[in-house]
């Protein structure tokens, strides 16, 4: 009996099994076993080891590639920041495409003219500093206070003797030579990654809009009216904070270069560029500006040096009370101490671009808390 009807269940069973696989159109592929059990020791260590070594390897990628997503970084930064440009072009009529066109023009015939105008006498002035160098560390031992120093420590007749040295034997032409090669370096490296930037800039500000709504279909529609407005508040905040602080660097380096002309401070032109750079760091960056422009003019004369150093204080104050209230009024409010913290977390993370990109990422984060973090915590 048992024999036959093992045979009789099979004719019944696949009959209806080829039924049900015509009507679908699919093959027959069995029937599925029993799941996997979870709770066995072999796949709990299996699935945990498997995790690991995926997390290693997605972490040694993000490191390869670790410059490149500061590039892209960079550039959503930029296209943040010019954003407001783009909104000002197409308020006046223009549309999307024809906008981001003339705001990239823009920027492009100003970096143009900006190079043609003010290269050419930074590198003569660069090139005088460099030629003028070992004379200029003599020149610190007559100031009193530094020659103290050198009596003291050595200071000044160490690095002399090592310029010397370097200088007279044979390893000055080796080290030109390794030198030329790493400015090459540097130079082809820093020119692509200004050509990326530029390309990758193009791209995100002219597809901006686009880029926020398909990240906003991640959102439930039912807060998804929120985090556009949130999104969009983030995006004008970070465009308000690189136009003024452009605005803010331009103005002290353009005050460093007058007083530099006025009073006779030596190379006054890569002192303003020195300033135009710090100037983009917040908080921290004028008092860098500061030390180098002092020690600068420390090799002329120490009156040059002290009148250098009052003049650039009070304008940092008149830039603290008077200048940065005006443009940042209504881009980012944000207390003095968390100004502070992100600043040095940022640099200590990415160097200069963290510092630069720390103040409005801290702003946006305080945004965020304001109005999401803080009112759940009310209604608890």
């Amino acid at each position: 009996m048992s024999r036959f009807s093992k045979p009789r269940i099979r004719s019944k069973i696949s009959p209806l099994i080829r039924r049900k696989s015509k009507a679908t159109g699919s093959e027959d592929f069995g029937v599925a076993g029993k799941p996997v059990n979870t709770s066995h020791p072999f796949y709990f260590g299996f699935m945990v080891t498997l995790g690991a070594l995926i997390a290693l390897t997605t972490l040694q990628a993000l490191a390869s590639a670790s410059a490149v997503f500061i590039l892209i970084i960079i550039s959503l930064f930029l296209a943040a920041g010019l954003n407001p440009a783009v909104l000002f072009f197409q308020n006046r009529g223009l549309k999307r495409g024809a906008a981001v066109g003339a705001v990239m023009a823009s920027v492009l015939i100003f970096v143009a003219i900006f190079i043609a105008i003010a290269v050419p006498p930074l590198l003569d002035q660069g090139n005088q500093l460099l030629d003028n160098a070992p004379q200029l560390i003599k020149d610190l031992n007559n100031n009193a206070f530094i020659n103290d120093l050198n009596n003291r420590y050595g200071v000044i007749d160490s690095l002399q003797s090592k310029i010397d040295s370097v200088i007279q034997n044979g390893e000055f032409a080796i080290t030109a030579f390794g030198g030329v090669i790493g400015v090459g370096k540097a130079v082809v490296s820093g020119l692509v990654s200004t050509i990326t930037i530029l390309v990758l800039t193009l791209y995100f500000l002219a597809s901006l809009p686009q880029v926020m709504n398909i990240g906003l279909k991640f959102v439930p529609g039912s807060r998804r009216d929120r985090v556009s407005k949130l999104t969009n508040a983030i995006v004008s905040r970070i465009g308000s904070f690189v136009g003024g602080q452009a605005i803010i660097a331009a103005l002290a380096a353009t005050f460093i270069l007058i007083m530099g002309l006025i009073i006779g401070m030596p190379y006054p032109g890569p002192l303003a560029m020195v300033v135009l750079i710090c100037g983009f760091i917040p908080l921290v960056g004028h008092f860098i500006g500061m030390a180098i422009v002092t020690v600068v003019s420390l090799t002329d004369s120490l009156t040059t040096a002290v009148i250098a150093l009052a003049a650039y204080i009070v304008y940092v104050q008149i830039e603290n009370y008077v200048i940065t209230p005006r443009i940042m009024r209504k881009s980012l409010a944000i207390p003095g101490l968390v100004t502070i913290i992100a600043a040095l977390l940022g640099a200590s993370l990415l160097g200069l671009i963290g510092g630069l990109l720390a103040v409005p990422i801290a702003a946006a984060i305080l945004l965020i808390l304001d109005e999401v973090v803080f009112p759940r915590a009310e209604q608890n």
